[in-house]
């Protein structure tokens, strides 16, 4: 009796604290950033899938040998077509726990992609009144700034890079190509819609570490892709020079190299020189300074596997037949 909903919240607990804390610790990221970022994608969807169902199992038991049974006991319950006392207080509040919690992410979801909205709408105003067009690059904005800046603003088909005319004065053509390809790639390769989802599962769930690490986490990786990007058209030297020039205004406070990522806006993420911009920066440009061989193809494959049934096993016992009951 109750393995599966014993199982999923064995699973949430791990997904939860000892995993997300061992992969952020973890090396190998660096050396293939995409493959750790589809194994963050898979640990934050495997934990709340499993958080959820382990409530929802354990409280349908009573009424279902199988998810589809016990929601269909439920519906019976509640048109009043049979009686409540079948399930007994203790599970009509887990099954209200996992509704409530379900509820709860949806909305904090939702939310989080309005005020992105919101601030981005905002923040296009203002560079409509701050900004001129770049006369040599479609879909860049020079603003009047003395820091070296730059950042990238999404919008579909509207998406455009800022610049500032600082940084423009003080990089090299080859620099400013590299700045460039890099803020091109957050957009190409949609940055924007992992840390919408990633802020938002911060914001629904602040104390989780799952959470908390997992969007640092993603943030630095999403610079470690576009970096990859810009490498394919300049040197690694001219892009580490770009790199420290723009990181230096970031950690002054004066502005920030990223696509952004705040919960409240969508604007730039204009840095503080918090320790977690200082230390991103850091691992950032250590990776450029001493590049490591990215992993064999076979170790991708076999964590990239593992990140598929990583989702698979709660999916497979909330939705067999027969294992609530186990």
């Amino acid at each position: 009796m109750f393995w599966a909903s014993y199982f999923l919240a064995a699973l949430a607990v791990i997904l939860a604290w000892p995993v997300p804390v061992v992969l952020s610790r973890a090396k190998w990221p660096a050396r293939s950033p995409f493959t750790a970022m589809v194994l963050w994608q898979s640990i934050a969807l495997a934990g709340g899938l499993s958080m959820i169902g382990a409530m929802l199992t354990w409280g349908l038991e009573p009424i279902g040998d199988s998810l589809a049974q016990g929601l269909s006991a439920l519906w019976d319950i509640l048109l009043q077509r049979r009686s409540v006392e079948a399930l007994g207080l203790v599970h009509v509040f887990a099954i209200s726990a996992a509704v409530l919690l379900s509820v709860h992410l949806v909305f904090t979801l939702l939310l989080t992609y309005y005020r992105i909205v919101s601030g981005r709408r905002r923040h296009r105003d203002m560079l409509n009144l701050l900004s001129s067009p770049s006369l040599n690059t479609p879909a860049t904005l020079v603003i009047p700034h003395p820091s070296p800046v730059a950042y990238c603003l999404p919008g579909g088909a509207h998406s455009v890079t800022v610049l500032s005319d600082g940084l423009m004065d003080i990089l090299s053509e080859e620099e400013l190509s590299g700045v460039l390809t890099h803020e091109k790639a957050h957009l190409s390769q949609h940055h924007h819609l992992l840390l919408w989802a990633f802020a938002a599962w911060r914001a629904a769930l602040p104390w989780l570490p799952t959470s908390q690490l997992a969007q640092r986490s993603v943030n630095e990786l999403i610079e470690m892709l576009a970096d990859d990007e810009a490498l394919k058209k300049v040197g690694r030297p001219t892009l580490i020079r770009a790199v420290a020039i723009v990181g230096s205004a970031s950690a002054a406070g004066a502005g920030a190299d990223t696509v952004a990522s705040l919960p409240g806006s969508s604007g730039p993420a204009v840095a503080g020189g918090s320790v977690d911009d200082e230390t991103g920066m850091a691992a950032r440009l250590s990776r450029l300074l001493t590049p490591q061989p990215p992993l064999p193809r076979w170790v991708n494959i076999l964590i990239q596997a593992a990140a598929v049934l990583l989702l698979a096993v709660p999916t497979v016992l909330l939705f067999a037949p027969g294992l609530i009951h186990g």
